[in-house]
């Protein structure tokens, strides 16, 4: 079957690393697994070995027709032929246990598939997901790393990340260009500290690493003085991103308070 260039494929065939990819899952009786972008099923297969049945979405359609005419699918694989970056994982969840999810994302849609499956994390137990090396790093760097940044500390408000293990470009049919990892991520519903909400974490995350060469008194301006970010206990002549997850979640609180009270002025 071609390789479509669009969906970005490299498809998975090193039985080492499936088998690693699996002990790392670790999947038991009663879990809900949903696979993102089964491809021709190498994964698939491996998992439904150890398990009754597993849901998948996946994007191509003629790759879907394959692994629903594969008699090893029969009776056990649920595949929806969708878009993830579309997907509706609470529907999919429906009224049963959160879902455990799992892949080897395309590099294309790696990062805002992620803050796709955070956004919908009521519905998402864990993720465990193969990426682009340097995609890991960023989601795994701690502050005052060349690597750490958005990615990182948006995550980190709602997930404990850990950077598993790296495969090679021979793991894959056509080899990528780039070395991968394996990451796993699990999800908290609720923040792990105080952010406001997830849209003042944002709006003060993306302004800070925007400039992150400026200190944050600069990098802030219009959004916190100097006073404001002192108030939280940060240093405004420090730069961005020497600052730990948990300090932007205080400025996050500290804009919220000022923006709402801004807005009700003007009621």
């Amino acid at each position: 079957m071609p390789v479509r260039k669009r969906f970005g494929q490299h498809f998975l065939h090193d039985p080492g690393v499936i088998g690693r990819i699996v002990e790392a899952i670790a999947p038991q009786a009663g879990q809900r697994l949903l696979e993102i972008g089964p491809g021709r099923g190498a994964l698939t297969f491996a998992l439904l070995k150890v398990l009754p049945e597993l849901e998948a979405l996946e994007i191509d359609r003629d790759l879907a027709a394959g692994l629903e005419r594969d008699l090893r699918a029969a009776g056990k694989l649920r595949l929806h032929v969708a878009d993830a970056l579309q997907a509706d994982f609470v529907e999919l969840r429906g009224g049963g246990a959160r879902l455990r999810v799992v892949g080897n994302l395309p590099y294309n849609i790696s990062t805002p598939l992620l803050f796709r499956l955070i956004d919908q994390r009521v519905a998402i137990e864990d993720v465990h997901v193969m990426l682009q090396k340097e995609v890991v790093e960023r989601m795994t760097a701690r502050p005052g790393g060349k690597d750490y940044g958005r990615l990182g500390v948006m995550l980190a408000a709602y997930s404990r990340v850990e950077r598993l293990f790296d495969v090679g470009p021979g793991a894959f049919q056509p080899p990528p260009r780039v070395w991968s990892s394996v990451a796993r991520l699990r999800t908290s519903v609720t923040p792990l500290f105080e952010i406001g909400d997830a849209a003042a974490l944002r709006t003060v995350v993306t302004a800070a690493f925007s400039h992150r060469r400026k200190t944050l008194r600069n990098a802030l301006h219009g959004l916190l003085d100097p006073a404001a970010i002192e108030s939280c206990g940060i240093d405004p002549a420090i730069r961005p991103a020497l600052l730990e997850p948990a300090q932007f979640g205080r400025l996050a609180v500290r804009w919220r308070q000022a923006n709402g009270a801004a807005a009700s002025r003007t009621e």
